[in-house]
């Protein structure tokens, strides 16, 4: 089996499983399994988890170029749309959860706390941005939009500042958790400030390195 063929039937099954383990495990508790428990606020659990799991695949997202260039194991990159697209789910249900179940479908409520909750103001601003980069994640696209493709893409940076954020703000006490997902944004983030300034230091001619996502 070579490296394409392992990357197609062993990896990608494999990250495709781990990413609908926290799905079934919601639903798991959602029907009342003793051993997923949701705690006494189902659904403050439900829309917590999603959320966080949301931010979970997006940094592992922005962490595949590092952790490829550091490893020598470009073939990472294969599994990079797939985490992208699991973050968008994830954030997806993150928002369902919360206009389904929390609001009931209540859509001026939904204004409302749009307009006038800063952290839920930023949370559906960094859901929105996700929607063109979950729509132009296929190979299709990429050859439409050529260079566009990676221009438009580098706002996952923007959404993943905003995603920490939005968690920051929503946390009402202890921002410990928050505080760990900036830390490990701002080392992604960094990285990529300092892989840029050095490809601009770079001789004439030297392969310049990707910079998407």
């Amino acid at each position: 089996m070579n490296v394409a063929q392992r990357y197609r039937y062993l990896y990608k099954p494999l990250v495709f499983v781990a990413g609908i383990a926290p799905l079934a495990w919601l639903v798991c508790g959602a029907t009342g399994a003793p051993w997923a428990s949701l705690g006494p606020d189902p659904v403050k659990t439900l829309e917590h988890e999603c959320g966080k799991t949301a931010l979970n695949f997006l940094l592992l997202t922005l962490a595949v170029t590092p952790v490829r260039a550091l490893l020598g194991v470009p073939q990472l990159l294969r599994l990079r749309r797939m985490l992208g697209l699991f973050a968008f789910f994830y954030a997806v249900a993150h928002f369902t959860v919360y206009l389904v179940l929390d609001l009931e479908l209540n859509w001026p409520m939904l204004g409302a706390d749009i307009a006038k909750r800063p952290y839920i103001t930023i949370g559906f601003t960094a859901l929105l941005l996700l929607v063109p980069l979950a729509a132009t994640s296929t190979n299709g696209m990429m050859r439409r939009l050529g260079r566009r493709w990676a221009s438009l893409h580098r706002l996952v940076y923007v959404v993943a500042i905003l995603g920490v954020w939005h968690f920051y703000w929503q946390v009402k006490r202890d921002v410990r958790e928050p505080l760990v997902y900036a830390g490990i944004l701002a080392l992604l983030l960094l990285y990529r400030v300092v892989r840029a300034r050095s490809a601009a230091r770079a001789p004439r001619g030297a392969a310049a390195p990707e910079l998407t996502s």
